[in-house]
């Protein structure tokens, strides 16, 4: 109810939406209404409405997105991000259907995959790369030519042939026009591994892996040898 008599104030000082959502937030932090929330009242207060209040509805009452289920819900998928729709439904005594309503077009929120990183590091690997970084950078301060004397290198396949691109095979067409086809394609199964070294200037050395040969340590170390 507070939040709403903030919005409130605010429209009656002619403070934009957007910079209001930012003063909600700061203000109440995880507990702060969702952006759609805020809009939809402001809009209502914009319009002329009064009363803080939620409207009274004849029949049979509408629980789905009442701000007491909402702060419900809103407070059970912050204490767990991977809890699911039924089980928030659970905890929150209200249907599954009623869940989906708040998650959608209350809350604006959707379930996002884990993004696949290399590695999950621990705090002290974090720390020790920070403080890796932060002597690189003392060395470079320090040294203003160092860079220009760093070699280093990656390994990368080189297919026989590449696929186009969606991008590539794109045509300048009238909007009437019928869209161009194009049938799908594979990458080539001949590959071989391209070794590459780079400095300042540019590439100073490249060599492919000869067919057959296992990559190992004592490869990597002859790799080493000829770009000496």
């Amino acid at each position: 109810m507070d939040q709403r008599i903030c919005i409130k104030f605010c429209v009656k000082n002619e403070i934009k939406c957007n910079k209001m959502c930012e003063m909600l937030t700061k203000a109440y932090g995880e507990s702060a209404m969702s952006k759609t929330r805020v809009y939809e009242w402001y809009k209502r207060f914009h319009d002329g409405r009064e009363d803080v209040e939620d409207d009274e509805r004849t029949g049979r009452p509408n629980t789905s997105t009442t701000d007491e289920n909402v702060e419900k819900v809103k407070e059970i998928v912050i204490n767990d991000r991977r809890i699911t729709i039924r089980e928030v439904a659970d905890d929150a005594g209200i249907s599954i259907g009623s869940c989906h309503e708040i998650f959608s077009n209350v809350l604006g929120m959707k379930r996002v995959a884990a993004k696949f990183v290399p590695k999950l590091l621990n705090f002290e690997q974090k720390q020790r790369r920070m403080e890796v970084a932060q002597e690189s950078l003392n060395e470079i301060n320090d040294d203003a030519e160092l860079l220009k004397r760093v070699i280093t290198g990656g390994e990368t396949w080189v297919y026989g042939y590449d696929v186009e691109t969606k991008a590539e095979s794109s045509q300048w067409r009238h909007s009437g026009s019928p869209r161009p086809k194009k049938a799908r394609q594979m990458r080539s199964n001949v590959k071989v591994m391209l070794t590459l070294f780079f400095d300042f200037n540019g590439i100073v050395h490249h060599e492919f892996l000869p067919r057959d040969q296992t990559v190992n340590k004592e490869c990597y170390l002859q790799v080493q040898r000829r770009l000496r």
